[in-house]
């Protein structure tokens, strides 16, 4: 802008300086033809150099445009990069407080579950604890044992009455048996109007020999507690059922009961008793009711010492 104004009072200028001159040739007709010859040619040399700065100026003046063009171009795109980067920027902020968030969740689950595996870990010391102290006892226990089969053995200290005690409770404290209903074949038994005791003549084991095989009863050898099982198979019928009920010293105490109208049913039942020395267990086919049993031994009664008292 500065060029430009230079080159319009230059142009003023020059236009006075024509004026002027004019006004001279006129006044001075009478001027030599030398002088006139030495102001024409300077008039046009300062109009072609006038005409020359112009053009110059106008060039100058285009690029100095162009320049600002491409000026105001960068400044847009420079202001539009830092858009780009102050959007980039709060979507960089917001995601790290999401994942801050998130730590902060992970990190109360992981803290909380360190806490359960704190206390999870206080109980198995403490469960560590007392099977130690419980494996203690059971070696304290076996230590008396020990000792007492060695007495068994021929201590001087026992007479032989007492050995012979000793190896009679031994003995006695080993209670188990068990028994299906037939033998062998295919046997159905019942129905009958009243029930009836059953005898289990099929021996599987009977470790202290506590169940009569002839009779059908279980007699106590030792105070404690048992466990009996009544497995019961049948024919299914619409209305027969089929059905064994577990006695104590003539008390009912289970029964193992079904009725279906299908080609086979069964049932079964337990319980665990506590009998003195003497006390007898047995099974009664229910009344109106019918049980099968074949060589595949699916109606059975079973008896277990749990533990003496």
């Amino acid at each position: 802008m500065k060029t430009l104004g230079a080159v319009l009072l230059l142009l003023w200028s020059g236009l006075v300086v024509v004026a002027g001159v004019g006004k001279d040739l006129q006044d001075k007709t009478a001027a030599t033809a030398y002088t006139q010859q030495t102001y024409q040619p300077d008039f046009h040399t300062v109009l072609r150099e006038m005409s020359v700065l112009m053009a110059e100026q106008r060039v100058e003046l285009r690029y100095t445009k162009t320049q600002i063009e491409a000026v105001e171009n960068r400044l847009r795109a420079s202001e539009n990069n830092a858009d780009i980067t102050e959007t980039r920027l709060r979507a960089s902020e917001n995601k790290a407080e999401t994942i801050e968030t998130r730590l902060t969740e992970r990190l109360a689950a992981s803290e909380k579950k360190a806490e359960g595996m704190e206390t999870r870990l206080s109980a198995s010391e403490r469960t560590v604890e007392e099977q130690i102290a419980v494996i203690k006892e059971l070696k304290e226990k076996q230590e008396e044992q020990a000792a007492a089969v060695r007495a068994v053995g021929g201590s001087v200290n026992l007479t032989g009455s007492q050995v012979q005690e000793l190896r009679w409770e031994i003995e006695e404290r080993k209670v188990s048996f068990s028994a299906s209903l037939v033998a062998s074949g295919d046997v159905t038994k019942g129905p009958f109007n009243a029930a009836t005791p059953l005898v289990y003549k099929h021996i599987f084991t009977n470790i202290g020999n506590a169940y009569n095989p002839n009779t059908g009863v279980f007699t106590a050898p030792v105070r404690g507690v048992y466990h009996f099982n009544v497995f019961v198979f049948g024919n299914g019928h619409a209305s027969r059922a089929s059905g064994v009920s577990l006695h104590k010293n003539g008390e009912h105490i289970v029964l193992a009961y079904t009725v279906q109208n299908t080609v086979h049913v069964a049932a079964s039942n337990g319980a665990s008793l506590l009998l003195e020395v003497g006390d007898v267990v047995y099974l009664k086919l229910w009344h109106g009711a019918w049980v099968r049993d074949t060589y595949d031994h699916h109606t059975t009664f079973s008896g277990h010492l749990l533990f003496p008292m």
